[in-house]
């Protein structure tokens, strides 16, 4: 797992930086197929109860990675929502779908490729 990848007072923390560990383990194959499959950079702007923001970038489209802060280039989305929803969406107990509708989550740019969040956090979960 890599820590510098942890926001301290985010729960959602754990969450990204085993992203981060299974995609380093993806082999150049899936990482080329995910990629390829996602086409998109997804910013995920978190706040926790003490109202402090994290920034996380999800880059599916040009290197495979995850990392701290504002995407570079732009983001295709911004994703805006809370530590315990980000959480409950990688533990499969809430589907981005309904956090949508619920205004749990809120998107900023391609709300298509917001969809596919989930596949990406399925697919590496698969991984660790």
């Amino acid at each position: 797992m890599s820590d510098d990848l942890k926001y301290p007072g985010f729960k959602s923390s754990e969450l990204i930086s085993g992203l981060g560990a299974a995609f380093s383990k993806y082999s150049d194959a899936e990482k080329q197929a995910q990629i390829k499959k996602t086409n998109g950079i997804f910013e995920l702007r978190v706040s926790n109860e003490a109202k402090e923001e994290a920034i996380w970038t999800i880059d599916m489209k040009k290197s495979g990675t995850v990392y701290k802060g504002a995407a570079k280039p732009k983001a295709d989305v911004a994703i805006i929502l809370s530590d315990d929803t980000l959480v409950e969406l990688s533990e499969g107990k809430l589907n981005g779908q309904k956090a949508f509708m619920t205004g749990k989550l809120k998107t900023k740019g391609n709300m298509m490729l917001a969809t596919k969040l989930d596949a990406v956090l399925k697919g590496a979960k698969a991984k660790l």
